[in-house]
């Protein structure tokens, strides 16, 4: 009988511990072969032209540009590319940001080895892979309306220690203006002060300090 061709595996991680990891679950599977590591996204992408993968695994934070802007680099190229995004980060804006652009799956780097072969395996049969415990993360939000760009940038300096007259000279807005702007993030946010709607911010990856 005729052996099947492995899966051709790209991993993409900017700690050589994990991808030393990766490489390690991957080695002990039969039907899987790793051709390429990258520990950024540039390589990432270029990695990809070059060896042209069956399933890519994709950390989402990268120290040049993020996985998900590499994401959408690659699937503009190759509108086929089956990529799981791999993060310790459970936020859900940046979830559905990777969904929206493409990801095929998500996977949290705490989840047992036993799941990333299956959700390879998986991802690489044509299916799309969203754990249990993530989709519930999205539903939570679902529906909820979400902060506009403006709305993220005044976050982003409330979360690095500016005032409302800060924010107004950083932005080219009028303090009145940010004012709007806060009270309409808590609204949003749910929050009942600033420290809590920068708390929720960076938990659900809105901002990043």
């Amino acid at each position: 009988m005729k052996e099947a061709t492995p899966i051709r595996i790209f991993s993409i991680d900017d700690h050589p511990l994990m991808r030393e990891g990766i490489a390690a679950i991957i080695k002990n599977e039969p039907d899987m072969l790793l051709v390429a590591e990258a520990a950024n996204g540039h390589d990432a992408i270029q990695g990809f032209r070059q060896h042209r993968p069956d399933v890519t695994l994709m950390d989402l934070r990268l120290p040049d540009i993020s996985g998900i802007d590499a994401l959408v680099a690659i699937r503009t190229e190759f509108a086929d590319a089956r990529i799981i995004m791999l993060t310790t980060f459970e936020g859900d804006v940046e979830i559905r940001r990777a969904l929206e652009a493409g990801a095929v799956g998500y996977m949290l780097k705490t989840m047992p080895r036993r799941q990333l072969v299956e959700m390879i395996r998986g991802v690489h049969a044509g299916k799309k892979n969203i754990p249990p415990e993530i989709a519930a993360h999205l539903a939570e939000h679902l529906g909820e309306e979400s902060l506009s760009k403006r709305e993220v940038d005044v976050l982003q300096k409330i979360a690095g220690g500016n005032r409302n007259g800060d924010i107004a000279a950083l932005l080219f807005i009028s303090e009145e203006t940010v004012k709007g702007h806060v009270k309409h993030i808590m609204e949003k946010l749910g929050a009942s002060d600033r420290t809590e709607a920068v708390a929720i911010g960076i938990r659900r990856g809105i901002i990043h300090l």
